[in-house]
């Protein structure tokens, strides 16, 4: 059974056009994988959609890597 992290890797891997490996916890969004804003509002919605959880914008507004998306993801869906 696939993981959270599996998933959101999958997802972000598929958004950004790279190979699943290169997507690790420090990455970051931006500097690293080359997320430019509207990447990253786009596998925000991506991310909400599969989880079935909406992310406000301040904690999206500080989610910087992989990592955070990581965890923003568990937090929401530990809730459920």
């Amino acid at each position: 059974m696939a993981t959270i992290q599996d998933k959101a890797r999958a997802l972000i891997a598929s958004k950004m056009k790279l190979d699943e490996k290169e997507i690790t916890p420090e990455k970051h969004l931006f500097n690293d994988l080359g997320a430019d804003s509207l990447d990253f509002v786009e596998l925000s919605m991506m991310l909400e959609r599969e989880f079935n959880v909406k992310f406000s914008e301040d904690e999206m507004a500080n989610a910087k890597t992989v990592g955070d998306l990581y965890e923003l993801i568990e937090k929401y869906t530990k809730k459920s």
